[in-house]
């Protein structure tokens, strides 16, 4: 039986473009008949994956997503000293064990045998994986070692040396946020991780804001700039459900690992803010509210206690009712399923209770 936590957070953001969409305006989310702003899971987690906090807590279990891996084996090759065309041609086969490449088109192979040779943007279109891949530090490892093996002997890779993907690697943010390969699937892994997409638990509208900017060596012009860009501003409801069974599955049985990587997660969703805008709007918010659940249980998100748009008043605020109807919602799924997990802890910063620490300790352990 899987043993689940559950995650509920609540993070103001003042005035701020965190996730945008195709018009580079914020996200937003038509939900309980009410307009809100929206930041993807996809934002979220990689955010914090490639977060400062999460690598220096498990930098050496941490693989990268990429569709490059085999410019990063030419690279090395070439650096080796093998020429070119064989570094070429042996970082195609590399990068071919890890998905589908384009295929070489006779003006490319002309091009490597005339003077003017290949392009910086031809190369890389040639060692291009057709589909991002998420490679672990073990899988990354062993393709720069069969490119040095390759060198040293002066032949290129064998049949069964190109097996490089592994389901045994202990990827910290494989295992977390799972990996698909469709050219191999079964080398896919489950994701121990689900992430909800926030969204702002009152009614939020998309503003604009119209800004110039002034020419500094220019003093007729004026404006030297004029643009418009969205932004928006409210308190975020998120909803994480890790189950920690999987998670530990996909680490071989590593605990302590588990254990590290459980929590580095649950400080860098507390302290990591979505990277869009930074610069402009300096949008970085620590989490006002999270409630920690642990059991068995079949996992439920507390999402439906924000269908009716949170308004505040003079006596109380955002905050102060997103939690009340937080927990209201939270007690009336006991009242009619039963208890929905066997343990929980909270820490309230506007209130000044609990603490991020025990809250580690208590997901940790």
């Amino acid at each position: 039986m899987s043993d689940f936590i559950q995650l509920h957070v609540l993070t103001h953001y003042a005035p701020a473009n965190l996730n945008r969409d195709d018009t580079g305006r914020p996200k937003t989310a038509l939900m309980g008949g009410a307009l809100r702003l929206r930041v993807s899971s996809q934002s979220l987690k990689r955010a914090w994956r490639t977060s400062d906090l999460f690598e220096t807590a498990v930098g050496d279990h941490l693989g990268k997503r990429t569709r490059l891996l085999g410019k990063d084996v030419y690279d090395a090759m070439l650096a080796q000293g093998l020429d070119a065309q064989k570094a070429l041609e042996w970082a195609r086969q590399i990068a071919a064990a890890f998905g589908s490449l384009e295929v070489e088109k006779p003006e490319s192979k002309k091009k490597k045998t005339d003077d003017e040779g290949l392009s910086d943007q031809d190369l890389k279109k040639l060692l291009q994986i057709k589909e991002i891949v998420h490679v672990s530090p073990a899988e990354h490892q062993a393709a720069l070692r069969l490119a040095a093996s390759c060198v040293q002997r002066g032949k290129g890779p064998e049949s069964d040396e190109l097996k490089l993907l592994s389901k045994d690697a202990t990827a910290v943010d494989v295992s977390m946020f799972g990996r698909m390969l469709a050219s191999a699937n079964e080398f896919n892994v489950d994701a121990a991780v689900q992430v909800a997409h926030a969204f702002t638990v009152h009614r939020a509208e998309v503003e604009d804001d119209y800004f110039s900017a002034v020419d500094d060596l220019d003093n007729d012009t004026g404006a030297g700039h004029i643009g418009e860009r969205g932004y928006g501003a409210g308190l975020f409801y998120l909803y994480v459900c890790v189950n920690r069974t999987l998670l530990q599955e996909n680490l071989k049985g590593d605990q302590e690992l588990a254990r590290r990587a459980l929590a580095s997660l649950l400080e860098t969703i507390c302290k990591v803010s979505p990277t869009g805008m930074q610069n402009s709007y300096a949008s970085r918010a620590y989490a006002a509210y999270v409630l920690a659940e642990k059991g068995t249980q079949q996992p439920r998100s507390l999402s439906q206690a924000f269908l009716r748009p949170v308004r505040g008043s003079d006596d109380k605020s955002m905050l102060t009712e997103a939690i009340e109807a937080l927990t209201a919602q939270r007690a009336n799924f006991d009242k009619i399923y039963g208890a929905c997990s066997d343990a929980s802890q909270a820490f309230d910063a506007d209130a000044g209770t609990g603490s991020l620490q025990s809250l580690i300790d208590f997901v940790r352990d």
